[in-house]
């Protein structure tokens, strides 16, 4: 049989594995994170017709003579350059600016996506689109402990942040040099216990001859004095365990603006609203003002991400090739960093696509006319005996 009805043949397989690729790049253009891919081709092994001869002293040297055996696949390679990002405006959808993938938990199996439009589901776990759990690190007490193991990240609903009891404040302003002896300015500021109920601490400014004195409701006095409006030596008050800084009162002329700016205690909180931040922390907003990390999301790296296998639903599992997962912090040891609120294209460029597709199509073509053509040849050789 003619090695050119083989050759043809091998032709329109690989043609046609280049048409099925093509097609689903094609078919992939709009899906989230898609990574195009590209097909190589190599020949196949090629017969030996005459042998190679080395030069002689009267004779030179000929070349092998072969004809080759046609196409063959030699592999399938994934283009992992990102696509362009779209802008979503949901805080849950992420989308890796670099390097890496994000972790997923499966049906019990680790698997990898660039896939970034996660949403909490009715338990409060950050989920991909069909239900996949995404992997990170929870926080213990807004710290996120260096070496534990990655797991489940929640959104910890109904989460408390603690009360904590008043101990410092501060006094700024002005106190006016001009006004008379004996006039009073009262102020007043929120404190907190340990347990977060709310009382009033009370300062009165009361001019003096000299200056001015501060008592608080204890009794405790202390005078202010002034040179050229500014004290001659920082000082401070002590009223029911809270030490009230007084060092940044000053004492010109006209402007009465003193008054209690900060303290530091605050009352228990509850969540109020989160954000996921760059490096893939997922930050919590209480309702006390306090934000606390609650948990942070994982990426891993590969040495080889072309050797990663496809798991449908744009995943990939680890094979021989693409070495172990390196997982890591966003933006850290190679990976890239986290943005909010978009998601990553796919990277499938339509123009080179529809020319592959022409390509494929007129190679086809070309091979199929080779069978018919070797076709042709071995009729008018059946022709021979009538």
């Amino acid at each position: 049989m003619l090695r050119s009805l083989f050759a043809g043949i091998s032709g329109l397989r690989s043609h046609q594995t280049m048409l099925d690729v093509t097609g689903n790049n094609i078919a992939n253009v709009n899906t989230t994170g898609f990574k195009a891919s590209a097909v190589q081709f190599q020949d196949s092994l090629s017969q030996l017709v005459r042998n190679s001869m080395m030069p002689q002293q009267a004779v030179g040297g000929q070349n092998p003579a072969q004809v080759g055996l046609g196409v063959q696949v030699a592999g399938i390679s994934t283009n992992f350059a990102s696509g362009a990002p779209q802008p979503t405006g949901v805080p849950t959808n992420l989308m890796i600016a670099g390097d890496g993938f994000f972790v997923v938990r499966s049906g019990g199996e680790t698997l990898y996506t660039r896939n970034g439009g996660f949403s909490f589901d009715a338990s409060g776990k950050l989920v991909s689109a069909d239900g996949a759990l995404v992997q990170g690190w929870t926080a213990q007490n807004g710290v996120i402990v260096p070496g534990q193991g990655i797991g489940d990240i929640r959104l910890p609903v109904g989460a408390l942040s603690p009360a904590t009891a008043t101990t410092t404040a501060r006094v700024t302003g002005n106190l006016p040099s001009g006004a008379a002896v004996g006039e009073q300015l009262v102020r007043d500021i929120k404190t907190y216990d340990a347990e977060g109920t709310a009382t009033s601490l009370r300062l009165t400014f009361i001019r003096t001859a000299t200056g001015w004195s501060v008592t608080e409701p204890g009794g405790t006095n202390t005078a202010l004095t002034f040179t050229d409006g500014k004290q001659a030596a920082a000082s401070s008050i002590v009223s029911g365990g809270v030490t009230v800084d007084l060092s940044a009162v000053t004492g010109f002329a006209d402007v009465s603006d003193v008054a209690i700016k900060e303290q530091n205690g605050k009352p228990a909180g509850t969540l109020s609203s989160y954000a996921l931040m760059n490096d893939g922390s997922l930050v919590g907003t209480f309702s006390n003002g306090d934000t606390e990390v609650l948990a942070r999301v994982a990426l891993a790296g590969f040495v080889n991400p072309g050797g990663l296998e496809k798991a449908g639903s744009s995943q990939y599992r680890p094979s021989g090739n693409s070495g172990e997962p390196t997982l890591g912090q966003a933006g850290t040891d190679g990976l890239g960093g986290i943005i909010s609120g978009a998601l990553e294209m796919s990277n499938v460029d339509l123009s080179q696509e529809f020319t592959n597709l022409i390509v494929a199509q007129r190679g086809f073509q070309a091979n199929a006319r080779i069978i018919t053509t070797s076709d042709e040849v071995l009729q008018e050789l059946t022709n021979l005996k009538r």
